[in-house]
């Protein structure tokens, strides 16, 4: 095969061992597989290593995201393609068939936008789907960002691949608890409020925005089709958003 038409996986890790196994024996059929390691103290590294995956280091240092790591990982894959993969994500084998499919043609987008399937309570949430996330790209035409929930920069031309293709979509392993989600979005909402410090919210923001998301998730996404759990997501997310809102009025009423 053509170097030009070689693809690398990177996976970004931390502590990462519950479900590393699997996502790499998902992406064993790719031409290279690094890892990208923020100093794991668990088995992390063993199972890299024991795989025979290539593996560089990130220092964690300050840092509590993973952001700051993905372009370091990006610039260090050997191949001009790079598929990010999460360690608690799935790629499936339609999407391999796929990806390598796309560059052979000779017209492949510098970026693509793949769906990931998200669970709760043991159930793919509709809510969270497609849930687009651009993780395919060409190396010497991005930059990803060292800020948090942030998508790669592109120089070029971006597709997604159709939401209808669930064959093609991440699986997502996660499966949060709610305790899980609301310690997450306490953690998030900390990280959120320096790019949004130059967002005007007022009082009636703390009612706006929470009620928006929860029509969005539990309407528009038709999250009401997983019955309680999807009504407990939608809940979550409104939270999500009014947590926000209330540490950036508490921020700025206490200068």
């Amino acid at each position: 095969m053509k170097e030009e038409n070689k693809i690398s996986v990177v996976i970004n890790t931390y502590n990462a061992e519950k479900h590393l196994q699997q996502v790499i024996d998902a992406v064993k059929g790719f031409d290279e597989i690094l890892i990208c390691d923020m100093e794991s103290a668990d088995s992390t590294l063993a199972i890299a290593q024991k795989n025979g995956c290539k593996i560089v280091t990130f220092p964690k240092g300050e840092h509590r995201i993973v952001e700051p790591a993905r372009q370091f990982a990006i610039e260090r894959a050997k191949y001009p393609w790079v598929l990010v993969v999460d360690a608690d994500e799935i790629v499936t084998p339609s999407l391999h068939d796929y990806l390598y499919a796309k560059i052979k043609d000779g017209n492949c987008p510098e970026g693509i936008a793949i769906p990931r399937k998200n669970y709760f309570m043991g159930r793919m949430m509709h809510s969270s789907y497609p849930d687009y996330i651009l993780r395919f790209l060409k190396k010497d035409k991005s930059y990803w960002p060292p800020v948090i929930h942030t998508s790669p920069e592109i120089q070029g031309t971006i597709e997604r691949i159709p939401k209808s293709r669930m064959d093609l979509a991440f699986e997502h392993l996660a499966n949060d608890s709610v305790a899980d989600i609301i310690r997450k979005n306490n953690t998030y909402s900390d990280y959120e409020l320096p790019r949004r410090r130059n967002k005007k919210y007022g009082a009636g923001a703390l009612l706006y925005r929470p009620a928006f998301r929860f029509f969005k998730s539990y309407i528009l996404k038709k999250g009401f089709l997983d019955g309680i759990p999807g009504f407990i997501h939608a809940i979550l997310d409104a939270t999500y958003q009014f947590t926000i809102v209330a540490k950036l009025l508490e921020e700025r009423n206490s200068k």
